[in-house]
């Protein structure tokens, strides 16, 4: 909980507040991103929005758990992730300085914006509050709808160009760390389902893994694109229980007390097909637990090892 304290502590009203707006990523999918950003100078009421959200995100974080591929936040909690684990040193480069060349000066340097940053410097220190933008930065958005304002009883048209700005941030890049609030967003703007993308086609080149199937294609099948399946895949891969011989063999011999059905071969080698893949993810992740008390066997989305 140390993120949270030092955050609560940050004197925001006495912050600089600078807005960037971000497109991208962009570049080859199985490489590092890149982003183009413009930043946008903003009234003190803008600046005080962005501190309420600021201070509204972080006023309602109870728990911070730490980052998993298969982690997930509530609106009560946060993930936490390490700054070198990801790729926001390559975001951050690009916010670092708001040279003039930088400053978006025309409507369509904000249009088609695929999100934003507010950058609050204290002193020496800079914190790092990043939402993804929705449909009304989009140039079809903005083309398609008339804005209505309603003053002094009267209905009337307002041809300026509007955005909008989120009542939540995305994720915060705070010194060393990242906080995570919406792991979705935070993934798609840090590119962060390409490292899982890599790390399952390195899973699928190991051959401690290859010798554990007759046939791995159904299951890379099964995988595909699917974010979930992925984040599934490389946390198999980092619990390594499949190179566990003695873990191979109680699943093989207890499978059927815990309401599994896979099948292996006369070599002991599972045989996947496409109705026990969603079986063979949970067996691998360890995931399918029976109660020492009631005897009932369920399956968990994270498992946490109680110290005894």
């Amino acid at each position: 909980m140390a993120i949270l304290q030092d955050l609560r502590a940050l004197n925001l009203a006495e912050a600089q507040v600078n807005l960037w707006t971000v497109k991208g990523p962009t570049g080859a999918a199985a490489e590092a991103p890149t982003y183009s950003a413009r930043w946008v100078e903003t009234t003190e009421d803008v600046d005080s929005a962005l501190k309420d959200v600021f201070l509204t995100d972080i006023a309602r974080i109870e728990e911070v758990l730490e980052y998993g591929l298969l982690a997930q936040n509530n609106e009560a909690s946060a993930l936490r992730l390490p700054v070198d684990e990801t790729h926001a040193a390559i975001l951050l480069e690009v916010l670092k300085e708001e040279a003039p060349g930088k400053k978006a000066s025309k409507v369509k340097h904000l249009l088609n914006t695929k999100f934003y940053v507010a950058k609050f410097i204290i002193d020496d220190q800079i914190t790092y509050a990043v939402r993804r933008a929705d449909s009304a930065w989009r140039t079809k958005k903005a083309n398609s709808i008339s804005n209505l304002y309603f003053a002094d009883e009267i209905l009337a048209i307002d041809e300026r160009p509007h955005f909008e700005l989120s009542r939540h941030f995305d994720f915060i890049v705070f010194g060393q760390d990242i906080l995570i609030f919406n792991k979705g967003a935070f993934e798609s703007v840090l590119r962060h389902k390409e490292a899982q993308r890599e790390d399952f086609a390195q899973l699928q080149e190991e051959p401690e893994f290859q010798t554990v199937f007759v046939d791995l294609a159904p299951l890379v099948t099964h995988v595909g694109d699917n974010k979930i399946q992925l984040r599934r895949a490389c946390a198999i891969r980092a619990k390594g229980h499949y190179k566990d011989e003695q873990f191979m063999n109680r699943l093989r011999n207890s499978q059927a007390d815990y309401g599994l059905a896979i099948q292996f071969d006369a070599e002991g080698k599972i045989i996947v097909t496409p109705e026990t893949c969603a079986q063979i993810m949970t067996a691998l992740l360890d995931h399918r637990l029976k109660s020492g008390f009631s005897t009932l066997v369920y399956d968990v989305q994270n498992t946490t090892q109680v110290a005894m």
